[in-house]
């Protein structure tokens, strides 16, 4: 046997079978009894076998590639090339890619048939795949089938992912605000299917529990609209709350624009802190106080623990998110 890394050879070696027939197991083509594929299956795990992608991906004529996996949360149309937050993940994973012969591609799965549709994408996938908001059970599914995967929100505990610190980040905006006097802190939640919108919902009630603050929350999709509508109905039910916690930038965009429609100020009667600090957050008037998540330093190291061809089973890498002041808390 080889004392470097195992090799196909190695493999038929130990499973006493041909080449041909570990190639047919391990791509799961016709062409071996259930007794040889048992065999086969016992030799790849005894010695650590993993097939060299690069060699698969030329002999099926396909090409080296880096799938990014996002689903839809909102309209059918336009939702992927309107949201700031997947083009920071295509600006990281590009900083790695762009370096060696890799390509990316872009899949945007929505929520009708996602399950049929994570299925093929791992089926064609090659160098590996990149979850940008894909829910636990879809990551699971998409990792029994294919291993090469990262997702770079909170998932199941056997996918590998890169994180950010969602709950201590909302959390610390939450104390931000209370710092600055704000005593009736209302919040805006994302999606309720996102993992990352459900720590920060966490990490926010947590907040207001340990200060003794009331919990004042509605929830939308992470889109402009919904900030506007949300920020809308709280001011309605709630006219004497002095500061918002915004799980989105868009989403606080938009309760910027509900909160002076009604003639009050930002952020001298109401003080607002988003999250992301993607461009939203220096576009809106004024510009947006928010946590910073490091999404592109995530994407990169998506990339280059897929491009390292090893993706341990349960990983995990964990980003801080920092928070950034700007004029919607400082006037």
């Amino acid at each position: 046997m080889s004392r470097s890394r195992p090799t196909i050879e190695d493999v038929a070696q130990a499973a006493g079978v041909s080449r041909a027939t570990v190639s047919r197991v391990i791509n799961d083509v016709p062409g071996a009894s259930g007794d040889l594929r048992a065999r086969v299956r016992a030799a790849v795990a005894e010695l650590g076998y993993r097939p060299n992608q690069t060699a698969r991906a030329l002999a099926s004529g396909r090409r080296r590639a880096v799938d990014i996996v996002a689903v839809a949360y909102g309209p059918a149309h336009g939702w992927l090339g309107a949201h700031p937050y997947y083009s920071r993940i295509l600006a990281g994973l590009m900083s790695e890619l762009e370096r060696v012969d890799v390509h990316l591609r872009v899949r945007a799965v929505g929520r009708d048939g996602a399950g049929e549709a994570i299925d093929a994408i791992a089926a064609e996938t090659t160098v590996g795949a990149v979850l940008a908001n894909v829910t636990p059970e879809l990551a699971a599914r998409f990792h029994r089938r294919c291993p090469r995967v990262v997702s770079l929100v909170a998932t199941a505990a056997a996918v590998p992912a890169v994180e950010a610190d969602n709950a201590g980040g909302a959390h610390a905006a939450v104390e931000q605000l209370h710092r600055l006097g704000r005593r009736r802190i209302a919040a805006i939640h994302g999606p309720a299917t996102n993992t990352c919108a459900i720590d920060r919902r966490a990490g926010y009630r947590r907040a207001v529990r340990e200060l003794g603050l009331a919990d004042l929350g509605e929830g939308g999709e992470f889109r402009r609209e919904d900030g506007h509508r949300a920020a809308r109905r709280l001011l309605e039910r709630h006219p004497d709350l002095d500061a918002m916690f915004v799980a989105c930038d868009l989403m606080a965009a938009g309760a910027v624009q509900a909160i002076t429609a009604t003639g009050r100020r930002v952020p001298q009667d109401v003080a607002i802190i988003g999250f992301d600090d993607s461009v939203a957050a220096e576009c809106t008037n004024p510009p947006l106080s928010t946590m910073r998540l490091p999404v592109e330093e995530m994407a990169a190291a998506a990339a280059r623990l897929l491009l390292s061809g090893d993706v341990p089973a349960g990983h995990r890498e964990r980003f801080p998110v920092e928070l950034v002041l700007r004029q919607s808390t400082h006037p």
